[in-house]
């Protein structure tokens, strides 16, 4: 299975459980999309590191998108607030993800010539 398939349920499913923790307040029974989506996540998460993705890169990916899609969401069907400067540290956070991602490329070429840059 595409290992970015499974980053995206990975998303996807943590994105719903957090919600449903907001919405388990006042309706119990949303702790069962908690419990699921979480297994879920982590299971997906797990398969995705299994078919080649890297943890620095899952993990970075995994939740930053989580982070910025929850607050969307949150804004959206929970009337959150979401202003201008959380709106820019969610930026930042994408930003950096792409950085690690970049990163996670050159060292992959690096490692091909066997001229690994590594920090010490």
């Amino acid at each position: 299975m595409n290992k970015w398939f499974l980053l995206g349920t990975a998303i996807t499913l943590e994105v719903i459980a957090t919600l449903s923790l907001k919405a388990a307040l006042d309706q119990p029974w949303f702790y069962l999309s908690v419990v699921l989506g979480y297994a879920g996540a982590f299971t997906a998460l797990f398969l995705a590191m299994r078919a080649g993705l890297g943890l620095g890169v899952a993990y970075g990916i995994w939740g930053a998108l989580g982070v910025a899609l929850t607050a969307l969401f949150a804004m959206l069907l929970f009337d959150e607030s979401l202003t201008s400067v959380m709106l820019l540290g969610l930026g930042v956070i994408i930003a950096g993800v792409i950085l690690v991602e970049f990163g996670s490329q050159q060292a992959q070429r690096n490692q091909g010539r066997g001229n690994p840059e590594r920090m010490s």
